[in-house]
């Protein structure tokens, strides 16, 4: 899926619609009793941050979503319900947090006592003003600090509907989102013919939580892993990896703004004749970071590109299809190389060695080293991140869609990359901090990328070309 900002979405004027939780809702949450079933270590961090970051004066919103068109002006009814019915399937989205004292303690809906509230904003007939709207409403419906913390919303034409979806990072990762337009689009489709719709309920986020958090506790800071990540960090200066280019910032300076950069990277032949050349050493994911790490070189000098790779931790199938925050983090180091096919061979180690290491949530691993990172920017760490997306159920579809994982770009000192595979080819988008010298090195960066991936040698592009019977 392309990752946007609700800016850069493609959005269109026409009637606005939302819903939210209903007060009834709302009310029941007020008075449950706690769910024994603790926050993950990453929803905690997460939610502290934010709480860090407020405390320090300053309203940095962190939500995700989706943007997807349905065919005609949509049936309301049939798309409340599409859109309870999914709720439903999820259990993180009615699910929340409350304070005691320094505590965070979950409370948990039953299905019953879920409904939406839907009210008619109004008619836009400036994008601008629509999009204004939007931003604003998903910065206080989704706020990390709040709840509820999602909303849903459509723009109603007489050509398509457009259905916008907003929650804040701890009930979603961009997986999730990758799977959210097919899985509404199946739901309203099945309610407006008539027929049952397809698949079965997928596995808790809740209950994921639970056992990852107890899995993490039972190590100490003896543990393999714990002795790894104090290695690392203590190579970083006892820090966590910063992108290693100049971004234009000094210490001590307070939180800036963000850019982002989204835009189209390789088409469909380049993007495969890249996953071909990298192949043998372990596929695209290895080849965009040893990319990174030569170019990083180039234009920063580092002797060793140090980065924290994301994983998913969706290690059941029972997790396959469920929504949440299902991320791991796991470091690696790469040499100096004198070509790409040493970068390749030495991140293929690194990630071999590696990546078992995301298995125990990098928050836990702080705590047992004790290390003091208050959290002062929503991000720990720069990243650079790759998925292959074309298999998620709809991607097909995406394009016709008007599909987007939006991200909101507020305020942040990192630079945190995305490169997802799609249909279509490479798509690129990364959020950097608002400054000139960011904005030249990141787009030196991406120029640079564009043209490492379209330089790999012939006889290998070449192959991809065959026939399937030689």
């Amino acid at each position: 899926m392309r990752i946007s900002d609700i800016q850069r979405c493609e959005v269109r004027p026409g009637r606005l619609v939302e819903w939210t939780f209903s007060p009834a809702t709302v009310e029941a949450a007020a008075v449950l009793p706690p769910d024994p079933r603790p926050p993950a270590y990453i929803q905690e961090s997460h939610i502290r941050t934010a709480r860090s970051v407020r405390e320090d004066g300053l309203f940095v919103p962190t939500w995700l979503g989706t943007a997807f068109d349905l065919p005609g002006p949509a049936d309301l009814d049939a798309l409340e319900r599409a859109l309870r019915g999914w709720t439903l399937r999820h259990e993180t989205l009615r699910s929340g947090f409350r304070w005691a004292d320094e505590e965070m303690h979950r409370f948990t809906l039953d299905e019953d006592d879920v409904s939406l509230h839907r009210q008619v904003v109004g008619d836009f007939a400036d994008t601008n003003a629509l999009v204004r709207y939007l931003q604003d409403r998903f910065d206080v419906a989704a706020d990390a600090l709040g709840w509820p913390n999602l909303i849903y919303a459509a723009v109603v034409r007489e050509d398509s509907t457009s259905v916008y979806m907003a929650f804040d990072h701890t009930n979603v990762d961009a997986y999730s989102l990758q799977r959210i337009p097919g899985e509404i689009r199946e739901l309203y489709t099945a309610d407006v013919t008539g027929r049952p719709a397809a698949g079965t309920p997928p596995g808790s986020y809740v209950d994921f939580c639970e056992q990852e958090r107890t899995s993490a506790d039972g190590i100490d800071d003896t543990h393999a892993i714990v002795d790894r990540w104090r290695e690392f960090i203590g190579r970083c200066d006892g820090r966590l990896p910063e992108f290693p280019v100049d971004l234009g910032l000094r210490p001590g300076d307070p939180l800036p703004t963000q850019k982002l950069v989204c835009e189209p990277l390789v088409d469909a032949d380049a993007a495969a004749a890249f996953e071909d050349y990298c192949r043998p050493y372990g596929g695209s994911l290895v080849g965009v970071l040893a990319a990174t790490s030569l170019i990083v070189h180039e234009l920063g000098g580092q002797p060793v590109y140090r980065t924290v790779v994301p994983f998913h931790t969706r290690l059941k199938s029972a997790w396959s299809d469920s929504v949440g925050w299902y991320v791991g983090g796991a470091p690696i180091e790469v040499p100096a190389a004198r070509d790409l096919d040493g970068a390749l061979a030495t991140v293929r180690a690194e990630l071999r060695a590696n990546r078992s290491l995301a298995r125990i949530p990098l928050a836990r691993v702080l705590r047992l080293l004790g290390a003091d990172f208050r959290p002062t920017s929503p991000d720990m760490y720069s990243i650079v991140s790759y998925v292959d997306a074309r298999p998620t159920p709809g991607s097909d579809h995406w394009a016709e869609q008007n599909a987007y994982g939006l991200i909101r770009v507020s305020y942040g000192d990192q630079v945190c990359a995305w490169v997802n595979r799609l249909n279509e080819g490479l798509w690129f988008a990364c959020r950097y901090p608002d400054t000139e010298v960011a904005y030249k090195n990141v787009r030196l960066y991406v120029e640079a990328l564009r043209d490492l991936i379209l330089s790999v040698p012939a006889p290998r592009r070449l192959r991809v070309a065959e026939p399937a019977f030689l």
